[in-house]
C-alpha cells in the first residue's frame, strides 16, 4: 500500500511538472485545485450544516418564546384578576387560646433549618434572624447544620448558638463526620434527631438569608388549613442588588423567576421547582417522597419534583419577602450557575421514566414538568442563546449564503429579551447589557447541561456560593491576588470566542457592510469582560 501511495504521488507530481514549467506556476495550479474544493465543499456540506443548524435555532427560539408567552400571559391573567394566595387558600392566624393550661398548644411545632458550610462573613446574620422569629418558644427548635471544615468558623458558630441557648432560644448546633452527599447530605442528617419527630413543619434557610420576625406567622396557616399543601415558597429580596453590574443583572433574572415562573407554576399548576431556601415544608411531603437525595446538584428540584409526583400540592407567595445575597464576584456566579444548570439536566435523565409513569398527577402536568422545566428553560434556552447569537450569526457573515430571516433577528429576539424584562422595571436601561451577558453565560449553562446530561466529571460538583455579608459594613475589596493559577483568573474559552466574534465583526464593518457588526462586536466586549473578569468585583484571598 506505501509503495502505490508513492507511485501515486510520483504521477501527480509529474503531470503538474509537465503541465507548468515552473514551481510557481505549479503552486498557483494547486491553489486553484485547493479553492475549488473548498469550494465543493462550502456549496455541499458546509452551508447545508448552516442552513440545518439555523432551521433548528429557528425552532428552539420559538419554543422559548412560546414558553415565555404562555407564562406571562398566566402571570398577567393572576396579576389582573387579583387571584391572590390569600383568596385561594384559607390562611386563618393562630390564635393562642388564653383560657387553656397550655396556651401554646394550638401552635404546631416547627423546625428551623439552617446548613452552613464555613459561613464566617453571614452566620450572625442568619442565626441571629431565625432566633428572632415570632412563634412560641416551646413550638419552635432551631437547628444549625454546621459542615463546616475551618476549626475557628467552627468554633464561631457554636458559640453564637450557645450565646442564643442562653438567652432561652431552643437551638440545636449539629455537626457530622464528613460533608457527604453535602447540603442534601447535610439536610438529611438533620431529619434523623429524634426532637424532629415531634416537628409537624420545616422552615428552611441559607446561611446568608434573613427572614422577618412574621415570616412563619404568615407561612404556616397555609399548611395548616390545607392539608394537601406540601410547600409554600416565599420570594427572595436582595440586599447587595446594587452592589455592582454583575448584582443588578441577576437580579434581573431573578426578579422574572420569581414575578413570572414561579407565580405562574403556583397558580396553573400548583407545582413548582422549589428554590432551596426561603420555604416551609410539611414534614410529611418531605418523609413520604424518600427525603433527600444527593443523586444531583439540584438536591431541591429533586425533592419537589418527587412529592409533587406524589400528588402534594405547591403554593408561592410574593408578596413574603425574605432578605438574602446575591454572588458578587464572578467566580461564585459561574460556580452557582454551574450548579443551577448541571443538576438539573441530571435530575431530567434519572427521572423522565419516572415522571411518565406517575399515575396521580394529569398528563397535561407531566408536559409541563418535562417540557418547561428541562426543554424550553434549560435546553432550548441555552442551545439556542448560545450557538445563534456566538457562532451562527458570526458564521453567517462569512457564509451570506445562509440568510437569516428579519423575524428570526430581531423579532424573536427582541420580545424574548423584552419579556424578561419585566420583572426589574428599574433597570430597564441596562436591557442590553443584560442581553449581551446573558448570551455569553449561556456558553457556561450550555456546558454545565451537557456535564450533567452525560454525568461527565464536574456533574456532581458542589461549590459552595461565596458571600461577603451585610452591605452595610466595609468589604475587602481588592485585586485578584497575583498567585492565583491562569484558570481562575482568565477563562479561555470566552476569550477565544470573543476573538472570534471580534475578528468578524471587523470583517463585516470593512467588506460586507450589512452592519451585523453592530451587534457582533458589542457581544465580542461582553465576552472579553467575562473572558478576564472585569464583571463584579475582585475579592482578594
Amino acid at each position: 500500500m506505501q509503495g502505490g501511495g508513492d507511485a501515486l504521488r510520483a504521477v501527480v507530481g509529474d503531470v503538474f511538472f509537465r503541465e507548468y514549467s515552473s514551481p510557481t506556476a505549479a503552486a498557483a495550479a494547486m491553489a486553484r485545485l485547493l479553492l475549488q474544493a473548498w469550494e465543493e465543499v462550502r456549496s455541499e456540506l458546509v452551508v447545508p450544516l448552516l442552513r440545518a443548524a439555523l432551521v433548528v435555532c429557528m425552532v428552539m427560539s420559538v419554543i422559548v418564546l412560546a414558553e415565555k408567552v404562555f407564562l406571562g400571559i398566566v402571570s398577567a391573567a393572576v396579576n389582573l384578576l387579583r387571584r391572590r394566595p390569600e383568596k385561594l387558600y384559607r390562611c386563618d392566624p393562630i390564635v393562642q387560646h388564653e383560657d387553656q393550661e397550655d396556651g401554646s398548644a394550638a401552635f404546631p411545632m416547627v423546625l428551623v433549618q439552617i446548613p452552613m458550610y464555613n459561613e464566617e462573613e453571614v452566620y450572625q446574620l442568619s442565626i441571629g434572624a431565625a432566633c428572632r422569629l415570632t412563634w412560641p418558644a416551646d413550638r419552635l427548635i432551631i437547628q444549625v447544620l454546621d459542615d463546616s471544615t475551618d476549626a475557628i468558623i467552627k468554633e464561631l458558630v457554636k458559640s453564637e448558638c450557645e450565646k442564643w441557648a442562653k438567652e432561652g432560644i431552643n437551638i440545636k448546633y449539629e455537626t457530622r463526620k464528613d460533608r457527604a452527599g453535602y447540603k442534601a447530605g447535610n439536610l438529611r442528617e438533620g431529619m434523623k434527631h429524634g426532637y424532629v419527630h415531634s416537628c409537624e413543619f420545616v422552615a428552611m434557610f441559607d446561611a446568608d438569608f434573613q427572614p422577618a420576625p412574621d415570616f412563619l406567622v404568615k407561612t404556616i396557616p397555609f399548611l395548616v388549613h390545607n392539608p394537601r399543601l406540601a410547600l409554600v415558597q416565599t420570594r427572595w429580596k436582595f440586599v447587595n442588588a446594587n452592589d455592582c453590574l454583575l448584582t443588578r443583572m441577576q437580579e434581573m433574572t431573578m426578579d422574572y423567576h420569581f414575578k413570572v415562573e414561579q407565580e405562574a407554576g403556583s397558580s396553573l399548576f400548583n407545582f413548582f421547582g422549589y428554590n432551596g431556601t426561603a420555604g416551609v415544608w410539611r414534614t410529611q411531603a418531605i418523609v413520604e417522597p424518600g427525603g433527600w437525595e444527593d443523586r444531583t446538584t439540584a438536591e431541591d428540584m429533586d425533592l419537589a419534583y418527587r412529592a409533587g409526583l406524589l400528588g402534594w400540592k405547591f403554593l408561592y407567595v410574593g408578596s413574603i419577602k425574605v432578605k438574602s445575597e446575591l454572588p458578587s464576584t464572578l467566580k461564585a456566579y459561574r460556580s452557582q450557575q454551574h450548579r443551577w444548570s448541571c443538576g438539573p439536566a441530571l435530575l431530567l435523565k434519572k427521572m423522565f421514566c419516572e415522571i411518565l409513569a406517575a399515575k396521580k398527577i394529569s398528563s397535561f402536568k407531566k408536559f409541563y414538568m418535562i417540557f418547561d422545566f428541562f426543554i424550553a428553560r434549560r435546553i432550548a434556552l441555552y442551545s439556542y442563546t448560545f450557538f445563534f447569537f456566538s457562532i451562527l450569526l458570526p458564521l453567517n457573515i462569512i457564509f451570506p449564503e445562509v440568510q437569516i430571516p428579519t423575524w428570526q433577528l430581531i423579532y424573536i429576539p427582541t420580545a424574548i429579551t423584552l419579556l424578561n424584562s419585566v420583572g426589574t422595571l428599574r433597570s430597564i436601561h441596562l436591557i442590553i447589557l443584560w442581553f449581551l451577558f446573558e448570551n455569553v453565560m449561556a456558553l457556561h449553562r450550555f456546558k454545565a447541561v451537557l456535564i450533567g446530561f452525560f454525568e461527565a466529571g464536574r456533574a456532581n460538583e458542589w461549590i459552595v456560593t461565596q458571600k461577603l455579608g451585610n452591605v452595610q459594613k466595609p468589604k475587602t475589596i481588592a485585586n485578584v491576588s497575583r498567585n492565583r493559577r491562569i484558570k481562575d483568573r482568565f477563562h479561555c474559552l470566552e476569550i477565544f470566542i470573543g476573538l472570534f466574534l471580534l475578528v468578524s465583526g471587523c470583517y463585516d464593518y470593512l467588506c460586507r457592510y450589512d452592519y451585523f457588526y453592530l451587534f457582533v462586536i458589542p457581544q465580542s466586549m461582553m465576552y472579553f469582560a467575562v473572558g478576564f473578569q472585569f464583571i463584579g468585583l475582585n475579592v482578594s484571598d
